[in-house]
């Protein structure tokens, strides 16, 4: 199930339970980049530690244990 059809079940069963409608994919996500893109502008370095920190952890889980 893609994501238009997952709204459109989203926005059915909203409906019958009288509930407000979800808002459709994709409706925010300028919004997110942009506000993620801020962050790491103020943040500076942090992107560089949080990669290296996923390194390691990725590192350690593929390892093969005896």
């Amino acid at each position: 199930m893609d994501s238009i059809q997952q709204h459109m079940l989203d926005s059915y069963r909203a409906t019958l339970r009288g509930e407000p409608v979800p808002p459709a994919p994709g409706r925010y996500d300028r919004e997110t980049f942009r506000t993620i893109r801020e962050y790491r502008e103020r943040c500076g370095g942090c992107g560089a530690t949080l990669a290296a920190r996923l390194a390691r952890l990725l590192g350690r889980l593929t390892v093969s244990r005896p």
